[in-house]
């Protein structure tokens, strides 16, 4: 069994940066293999990685639906079943060290719970493979609700140096206990912080809702440049302050 690492936050606060750089730092420490879940139907880690995504789960969903619709056979005599996991079974695209699936968004009619439920059954299959498994989540609560993994051994929450998103932030932990998942442990990360410094409104915030802060990830300008010029966050240099900053933090979960 795999060691289980899932980041939600409010949408804006960087959470899907911070999750490359988390992947980066694991496969730097030769801490893979890692499988990455981008479970955001807005994705866009792989940009954040440097790695290009062919198909997502989405795309596929839509390709067999409009084969079923038209009257298409499927290739080989295979039923929509079997093609459907012929398909998914060519959707993870190779990272250095790590291997990405990517939820996507359906085109097509229909809500997220379809792709959501298929994303599941295949990270169950492929997850123990890997040593390490992070999901990327999408922004809010919804996600958690919809329980893509079975145990989470570690939940970051990602929240920048406002109360309204320590306050999301909060409630997220909390759906988490009243829908009563596998969590081990529940940490924040405040992100986008001025000097890496925090004031004592966002302090007092943190300890209103007893969220357990594990690091402060300072305004990076070097982000805001890479991200501006099309260069992924992974290629920062190991002296900016985003990367010496989420070493620590790594340092501090003590991951297995």
């Amino acid at each position: 069994m795999g060691y289980n690492i899932a980041v939600a936050g409010k949408g804006g606060t960087g959470k899907t940066s911070l999750t490359g750089l988390l992947i980066d730092n694991l496969t730097a420490n030769n801490k893979g293999p890692v499988l990455v879940v981008d479970a955001d139907a807005n994705a866009n880690i792989n940009e954040v990685l440097g790695i290009e995504v062919e198909t997502t789960i989405g795309s596929i969903r839509e390709e067999v639906n409009q084969r079923e619709k038209q009257g298409n056979a499927f290739p080989g005599g295979m039923t929509k079943a079997q093609y459907l996991q012929y398909r998914l079974n060519t959707c993870l695209a190779e990272g250095d060290g790590y291997d990405l699936i990517v939820m996507g968004r359906s085109e097509g009619e229909g809500c997220y719970c379809y792709v959501n439920g298929i994303l599941r059954e295949q990270t169950d299959k492929l997850s123990d493979a890997y040593e390490y498994l992070v999901i990327d989540n999408e922004a809010g609560m919804e996600h958690l609700s919809r329980k893509t993994t079975k145990h989470i051994d570690k939940l970051l929450l990602v929240s920048d140096c406002s109360r309204r998103s320590v306050q999301a932030v909060a409630r997220i932990r909390d759906l988490a206990r009243e829908l009563k998942l596998s969590v081990g442990e529940i940490y924040l990360i405040i992100n986008k912080a001025p000097n890496g410094k925090l004031n004592e409104g966002i302090k007092e915030e943190i300890a209103k809702h007893n969220l357990n802060l594990i690091g402060v990830v300072p305004m990076d300008e070097m982000i805001y440049e890479y991200d501006s010029s099309g260069i992924p966050l992974v290629n920062l240099p190991e002296d900016s302050k985003a990367k010496i900053a989420i070493n620590d933090i790594m340092n501090k979960l003590e991951l297995n």
